[in-house]
């Protein structure tokens, strides 16, 4: 019976670039959804594990939420990019950012894949039980918008009124809150935001509840026709994530506290959200 012919390359060689083929294949795996984007910083990659200061860190965020993040012309831009780029550079470490599904990035943080995530998250205490956050970032406040002819002033002239949601947002959320304590007539809620303010242009609603973060670009995109009228308080907060027990808490923290005390914070603010801050968080 004959044996199995012998490979004319040594078996060494035969191994080598078996190694060299499977790294390569490892190389282009992808924690993300899509390509990765590059931060202002140009960071390629992380260059230790998470928490390391003064290297490259990878970032995680969803990004497809403006004016928090999104992707004109293919790079990251927005106010959590602006944001993180500012800290990145007072606390002496780059970015690489990585566009990821809003919810993979608690799991990946678990597991060590990204050295944080800034991506418009709301600090909560269950969440805080599997990451770590920064301090607060973001006062994530609802607003209130009417039509510009409205004599309402106030969300105390609302208690006879319906006031237009989005289904499932927060907005609906805080509305309901209103109406159980007697401070909103009715509260309407309608699949998309867009049916919403429609309602309110045709007069069969007298106010819209809507993100305060997008209140000022939904007031320029209607001519006019709709007036801004005050942000409504929710206890909302955003805050940047980390693993449990990263290295980069402190540091990020001090720098945030810098741009929060030197104007910074303010000039981001108006320009991505369009007005000044009520209050920094």
């Amino acid at each position: 019976m004959k044996g199995r012919s012998k490979s004319p390359f040594p078996a060494v060689l035969v191994l080598a670039v078996a190694v060299a083929v499977a790294l390569l294949l490892l190389a282009g795996c992808d924690a993300g959804t899509d390509e990765p984007y590059q931060g202002s910083s140009q960071g390629d990659e992380t260059t230790g594990p998470s928490g390391v200061v003064g290297g490259k860190i990878t970032v995680a965020s969803n990004i497809a939420y403006p004016p928090f993040e999104f992707s004109p012309k293919g790079r990251p831009k927005g106010f959590d990019i602006d944001l993180m780029n500012e800290i990145a550079k007072r606390a002496g470490f780059e970015v690489k950012y990585e566009n990821v599904e809003f919810d993979s990035i608690l799991r990946g943080l678990d597991a060590d894949l990204f050295d944080a995530s800034i991506s418009a998250m709301t600090i909560t205490t269950e969440r805080e039980k599997q990451i770590d956050f920064s301090d607060p970032y973001f006062n994530a406040d609802q607003a209130l918008l009417v039509e510009s002819d409205s004599k309402i002033k106030s969300v105390d002239d609302l208690s006879d009124a319906t006031v237009g949601v989005q289904a499932g947002s927060a907005g609906q959320l805080k509305g309901e809150d209103l109406h159980d304590g007697g401070q909103v007539g009715e509260v309407k809620p309608y699949r998309t935001i867009g049916e919403a303010f429609a309602d309110l242009r045709a007069g069969k609603v007298e106010g819209v509840i809507y993100a305060l973060s997008a209140a000022h670009k939904k007031v320029s995109e209607n001519d006019g026709e709709i007036r801004y009228v005050e942000p409504i308080p929710t206890g909302d907060q955003y805050g940047i994530a980390f693993p449990k027990d990263s290295l980069l808490v402190e540091p990020v923290n001090d720098a945030l506290a810098e741009v929060k005390a030197d104007g910074t914070y303010e000039e981001l603010y108006e320009k991505w959200i369009g007005m000044p801050p009520e209050e920094i968080p």
